[in-house]
């Protein structure tokens, strides 16, 4: 389906839908990925394409329409995911959670750094304050680096209260998964913080991904803080 075709119709579609699981006694389910608009606004401004419904106006109008366009749509669906801070792969481990069930295959786990400025990432199942630990942040000739630089990780574990502090997490990992696993669910997200998101929770996210990729789970890693760091990077260069 798409908005922009000329025939495209709310009230057909949502007609079809009714008549596809009433009528015909289909088993349906309408999927509905959302998104915030403010993400939605910063999407279309960053890859400087204008809106397919508002060619001639802001991005932000455009956004407006297609909303208010699909929210019959948005009501009927029977499952509904909001995509607004979900890359590729917490996507998938959601779509999985919903559809596939426990035998579709082995429980993946999606590890996260993030900033506690910046409040909690969404959608998360556990999470680890790292906020404690010696902060690379007040040495100057770590302060430009991230958590996943070699001398900026070796700051972190050389901190005494780090060995035990990820041993445990590890070991919680290891207890937990094969029993969420037992109960059925396909993905658990993970998500450590500190002050900034620049240095202890990415080293710490970068050990514990790799650590348990190492034990054969399937494991995606993202650093939220540089993620949005990377793209404000790329606006300003595209602006420049």
């Amino acid at each position: 389906m798409d908005v922009r075709n000329r025939d495209f119709s709310v009230t057909a579609l949502i007609q079809m839908i009714d008549r596809l699981s009433g009528e015909h006694g289909e088993d349906l389910c309408v999927l509905y990925l959302d998104c915030s608009s403010d993400v939605l606004i910063r999407r279309f401004s960053e890859t400087r394409r204008r809106h397919p419904l508002s060619p001639a106006d802001s991005a932000a109008a455009g956004v407006e329409a297609e909303l208010d366009l699909l929210q019959p749509i948005r009501a009927r669906a029977d499952t509904l995911i909001d995509t607004s801070e979900l890359n590729v792969h917490q996507l998938k481990g959601e779509l999985q959670q919903w559809f596939s069930g426990a035998e579709s295959g082995e429980l993946a786990l999606s590890v996260q750094s993030f900033s506690y400025k910046r409040g909690l990432p969404r959608g998360i199942d556990m999470v680890f304050d790292c906020r404690f630990l010696r902060n690379p942040y007040w040495e100057p000739h770590l302060r430009a680096f991230d958590g996943r630089a070699t001398q900026v990780a070796e700051f972190v574990a050389n901190d005494p209260r780090h060995a035990a502090f990820f041993d445990r997490i590890l070991e919680l990992m290891h207890l937990l998964l094969p029993a969420y696993a037992e109960e059925g669910k396909s993905h658990l997200s993970v998500a450590l913080g500190c002050t900034g998101g620049q240095h202890r929770s990415v080293a710490l996210a970068e050990a514990l991904g790799k650590a348990l990729a190492q034990d054969g789970r399937q494991v995606s890693i993202r650093h939220r803080e540089l993620e949005r760091r990377t793209g404000q990077n790329e606006m300003e260069k595209r602006t420049a």
